[in-house]
């Protein structure tokens, strides 16, 4: 079993920063992927960014050059630096966890982030 447990999200103007973090505990194991996806009202769940354990990471087109996602295998712990926000990256961010060897893949409970004026 894994758990996690996002926090940051919250509300902040256009141009804005938000810093979200995900505290995973339980059986980690490597090799994995941690990433972060959203989901906004009346759409499908989309992948944000992601890394692997040995440092490789995927961005999605549409945050390119304003997130950041960053992690601490050692404390078992991701964050995603949000720059230049949008009113369309306005979606509840869920922390994932997907453990390679046994194919598992665990969410965390999301946390809402919006982005208005």
């Amino acid at each position: 079993q894994v758990q996690l447990v996002e926090s940051g999200g919250g509300l902040v103007q256009p141009g804005g920063s938000l810093r979200l973090s995900c505290a995973a505990s339980g059986n980690i194991f490597s090799p994995n992927t941690m990433a972060w996806y959203r989901q906004a009202p009346g759409k499908q769940r989309e992948l944000v960014a992601s890394m692997t354990s040995a440092g490789y990471t995927t961005y999605a087109d549409s945050v390119k050059g304003r997130f950041t996602i960053s992690r601490d295998n050692a404390k078992n712990t991701v964050a995603l630096q949000m720059n230049s926000l949008k009113p369309e990256d306005t979606a509840v961010y869920y922390c994932n966890y997907r453990h390679w060897t046994s194919s598992r893949t665990y969410w965390g409970q999301g946390t809402q982030v919006t982005v208005s004026s």
